[in-house]
């Protein structure tokens, strides 16, 4: 069983990691120059980078 202390540090290394990829997503849609798709207020919208 894990400590809170360890749940929390847990935690954070998932976020900074899910952070980077959001960044490096950005990135390759930047440089291929392609259309990123996000679901918002429930409806699917195109973003162009």
């Amino acid at each position: 069983m894990t400590t809170v202390k360890e749940q929390i540090e847990l935690r954070n290394k998932i976020v900074k990691g899910l952070e980077l990829t959001y960044e490096r997503l950005i990135e390759f849609k930047k440089q291929k120059n392609s259309v990123l798709v996000v679901l918002k207020d429930n409806k699917i919208v195109r973003i162009k980078p």
